[in-house]
């Protein structure tokens, strides 16, 4: 467990530090928000196109195997970080981030469902939560790594630019290279490294899953959810700096820093207020709150507008880990092959990032892109609500 829960804190090093990356990427290449969105869209295509052949190696040789594999797609992203520095290509930069990303679906297909699996299953959303608590503590982490190494309100000229970010992805490589070490050294359970069962493998397990109304729900709101997500922790620092002119980009990103501190205090929370509520219930509140913090970041602007933007952090938190085993519930043998969809459901963070870029472009505002993470939050609740009263049904 304590191996697993240091993959939660690794890949939210790789997610924020992209969040960092737009910022950076814009006044390196001269960019407008919906070329410097790209960023994160060349990072979920990859998800989306690794998640299957992740999904197929999970089911051939075990938990174990599919994720010492993501670490080591994940390091080898992180060293194209140096040729591409050098060459000043921001094309080889998405391609870098399209490798990180494909370990990095190789690492959520597997680790999500081998944490929900590693005990009894009433209490599979809160340790699933509890793991994922450490997540934005990695995030915090490649928050503060991009905001001592990497940005800077200082003139530099474009070579020192491209320069800086070679540091903190050696250092990732390094780290990330040593977990999957420690994963091939260390003894597991049967249930990490085991493969499928004939039943599990068994052809015609995506057709039998597509006609599962409520999985189909669940995959849908997970690309909505991470959409938002996402979204907002792309642009929050481009909507800080021009809601509040006055501070400048590096202070700015400290405000991202706080919206990942309360996403972190809201995932323990939240595993300690599922101990009294169920999941379901508890998320249909959150995302009707997050749905109205984002309506009042597109409608009031300012300092309320970035209040409420950091503010929607604290109840986006238990939304992925809640969504993907209510998703996976009661699937028995479909469990394994139904992660990867879940996971290819991620290329919302691709799809409507680039959306709100393209809004702020035409708008003029970056403040009207966030009606696109307010309607996100009004599916996740609609998902929240039917998978509530289906729980009630049971």
């Amino acid at each position: 467990m304590a191996l697993a829960i240091g993959l939660f804190f690794l890949w939210g090093v790789a997610n924020n530090l992209n969040d960092v990356l737009i910022a950076h990427f814009r006044t390196l290449f001269k960019l407008g928000d919906f070329r410097s969105g790209l960023v994160q869209s060349a990072f979920y295509f990859g998800y989306f196109c690794f998640a299957t052949p992740a999904a197929l190696t999970m089911r051939r040789f075990g938990y174990r195997t599919a994720v010492v594999t993501g670490l080591g797609l994940f390091g080898a992203g992180a060293l194209l970080f140096w040729p591409a520095s050098r060459l000043l290509s921001y094309g080889f930069f998405l391609f870098a981030l399209f490798v990180i990303a494909s370990g990095l679906a190789f690492l959520e297909t597997a680790a999500n469902p081998m944490v929900a699996a590693l005990g009894p299953r009433e209490t599979a959303e809160q340790r699933l939560t509890l793991a994922q608590a450490f997540n934005p503590l990695g995030s915090i982490a490649g928050v503060a790594l991009g905001l001592m190494l990497i940005l800077s309100d200082e003139t530099r000229s474009v070579t020192a630019q491209a320069a800086a970010v070679r540091l903190p992805y050696l250092l990732i490589a390094g780290v990330t290279w040593l977990w999957a070490l420690l994963f091939l050294r260390m003894r597991f359970p049967a249930v990490a490294t085991a493969g499928a069962s004939a039943e599990e493998r068994a052809p015609g397990a995506y057709r039998a899953l597509l006609r599962r109304p409520a999985y189909c729900a669940g995959v849908a709101a997970q690309f909505f959810y991470v959409g938002a997500q996402v979204g907002i922790w792309s642009y929050l620092i481009r909507y800080a700096t021009a809601a509040l002119p006055e501070i400048g980009t590096r202070h700015a990103a400290w405000l991202l820093t706080l919206s990942l501190a309360l996403f972190m205090a809201g995932r323990f929370l939240g595993a300690a207020l599922m101990a009294r509520l169920s999941a379901a219930r508890l998320m249909l509140a959150f995302a009707l709150i997050d749905a109205g913090l984002c309506l009042v970041a597109t409608l009031a602007g300012g300092g309320l507008g970035v209040a409420a933007l950091v503010a929607s952090s604290a109840f986006m938190s238990i939304m992925y880990p809640a969504i993907f085993v209510l998703t996976l519930r009661g699937l028995g043998p479909l469990t394994k092959p139904a992660a990867s969809p879940i996971v290819m459901a991620i290329i919302g963070g691709a799809v409507l990032t680039a959306l709100m870029g393209l809004i702020s472009d035409r708008s003029g505002a970056i403040r009207w892109a966030m009606l696109v993470p307010a309607f996100c939050f009004l599916v996740v609740a609609a998902f929240a609500r039917h998978a509530d009263r289906a729980g009630a049904r049971a």
